[in-house]
């Protein structure tokens, strides 16, 4: 919708993914008014923007949607076992025409900043339609909802702007169909989405080059369309279903749970009988082989060089396979799920570039230069990946008590309270916020706990009268020695990967999400249960 001349809301939402739709759905249930601010012009967050060739969700169709509504839940059927890009973002267009929802997002707009008024204890929010500034709007609550990857992270590399040919980054694909036929390609990085469309363009390009500077672990999907008797089983019994999937560490995978036993407790045979088991079944349960995988480093070896026996009889050509083995702990960098990956780097018009030795020198352009070699393109992706959990919101002059700003309070690593409130920042809420498991686990089920917390916290604010929540600056402390002292015990912060923000250069390392969501869930409830403790809450007014 454009925008009514309404200046005043009791909720602004920033953000149309699956975290605003269903913040919007609860506070509208509240009775409260609200406006959803959106830069894109449709509704699906990091599904709207990365349309790039063989984007898919890894984690399996029935678990990754919403638990809110059962109607909804019976009704949408799934063709995939892992859904498509276009699938997932057709399943949030019939979330929003479902509920009515686009009657209160704007489109096409982006919030700029925000500043808490401490008169008024409003937030006075700012925003771009069309990059032309609009009179700001004023609300009690400003609850966060942009995502944790939706701030593309572009390298800088020199000439980059000199090139004459097409330039894409995965995570800003245009709407329209991109073919690469008879094309000289090159692509920059090897994370996700450079394991997810490399295979779709080598098909398509007369000349695949990936420019890789350090190889990632990836496993495959095994995907196939979704078994109707499968799906049936499901949601005969969806409740239960999802009961058993909170239950597990990152909030999904319970039909083929985590076994606890040590790797190093089990024999060779037994090790690889594990492995095998879960390599064959596809996605991301590798990790559940064992319990210690993360916590032992000599654990890890033993799932870490599985998967490199796998790469090494896959890939022919030894050299090529020998840059495509990773060296790194298993697990410490997302694990990535790939439709023919390694398998690609047997095709003739494939070619792998280590600029891992040889740094990639300039972009010219007719192309790029590494290693002393120029290498003619006609079209470069940038599989570059985002500037992760905190890129999007230090973008926004977001300014708390005394002005002081979210950049300058997160300068040396992101603080918060539970990864939804902070300090200094009264009635702002941050949804998978850095400090909750958010990216660790399946974001939908993170989205809907976070979001039903946060709708419990300003219905119990109305009925006892209150007009101002915040994080103190104790339990902030307290809780970002927790989830570094949690991370600590595990090999996760052991390799620079974008859980540390080490992709973008300059940013604090830090590692931003908490590990385990069953002891976080019980975490936000005794919080809850004490009476909100942690949270200053404004005296309560008075009747009579």
């Amino acid at each position: 919708m454009s925008d009514t001349g309404k200046r005043a809301f009791d909720v602004v939402i920033v953000g149309a993914g699956f975290a605003g739709m269903y913040m919007l759905h609860r506070v509208r249930g509240l009775g409260l008014s609200a406006r959803v601010y959106e830069a894109g012009s449709g509704v699906g967050g990091t599904w709207y923007w990365n349309r790039y060739p063989g984007a898919r969700c890894d984690v399996e169709s029935m678990e990754y949607s919403y638990q809110f509504s059962d109607e909804l839940q019976q009704e949408w059927h799934w063709s995939e076992r892992f859904a498509t890009q276009p699938e997932i973002l057709r399943y949030a267009d019939h979330v929003a025409d479902r509920f009515g929802l686009r009657d209160d997002i704007q489109f096409d707009t982006r919030v700029t900043g925000a500043e808490f008024d401490e008169k008024t204890s409003h937030w006075r929010v700012s925003t771009t339609v069309g990059g032309a500034a609009v009179a700001p709007v004023s609300a009690r609550f400003l609850i966060m909802a942009t995502g944790c990857l939706s701030s593309t992270n572009m390298p800088s590399i020199p000439g980059i702007d000199s090139f004459a040919g097409e330039k894409y980054h995965t995570g800003q694909w245009p709407h329209e169909p991109v073919d690469f036929t008879g094309k000289r390609v090159g692509v920059i990085g090897t994370g996700s989405s450079a394991i997810q469309s490399i295979p779709i363009i080598a098909g398509q390009a007369k000349q695949l080059f990936v420019f890789q500077r350090t190889p990632n672990y990836s496993v495959p999907a095994h995907n196939a369309p979704l078994d109707p008797d499968y799906e049936a089983r499901i949601k005969a019994e969806y409740a239960a279903f999802r009961a058993r999937n909170s239950l597990m560490p990152n909030a999904f995978g319970s039909s083929l749970p985590r076994n606890e036993a040590s790797a190093l407790a089990a024999t060779d045979q037994e090790r690889r009988q594990a492995y095998e088991t879960r390599w064959q079944r596809g996605g991301l349960v590798l990790l559940g082989a064992f319990g210690d995988l993360l916590l032992d480093a000599r654990a890890n070896e033993t799932a870490a060089e599985f998967v490199r026996e796998k790469i090494r009889a896959i890939v022919r050509d030894p050299a090529t396979a020998e840059l495509l083995t990773p060296r790194q702990v298993i697990g410490c960098k997302r694990l990535c799920v790939d439709t023919g990956y390694y398998e690609t780097f047997n095709r003739a018009n494939v070619q792998l570039v280590d600029v891992k030795t040889h740094p990639i020198e300039q972009i010219m352009p007719t192309g790029l230069r590494t290693g002393g070699r120029d290498y003619p393109l006609d079209c470069i992706v940038f599989a570059t990946g985002f500037d992760a959990m905190t890129g999007t919101l230090t973008k926004m002059d977001i300014r708390g008590r005394g002005g002081l700003s979210l950049r300058e309070k997160w300068h040396a690593g992101p603080r918060t309270y539970l990864g939804l409130g902070l300090a200094a920042f009264p009635n702002l809420f941050t949804i998978s916020g850095p400090g909750s498991p958010s990216v660790l686990t399946n974001m939908l089920v993170s989205i809907e706990q976070h979001v039903n917390w946060i709708a419990a916290c300003l219905a119990y604010m109305r009925e006892h009268g209150h007009t101002v929540i915040e994080a103190t600056a104790q339990a902030e402390d307290a809780w970002v020695d927790h989830v570094n002292s949690v991370a600590d015990r595990t090999l996760y912060p052991g390799c620079n990967s974008w859980y540390l923000g080490a992709n973008v250069p300059g940013k604090t390392r830090v590692f931003m999400p908490l590990i385990g969501y069953p002891p976080y869930v019980r975490k936000c409830e005794e919080v809850v249960a004490k009476g909100y403790e942690g949270f200053a809450l404004d005296p309560a007014v008075q009747s009579g």
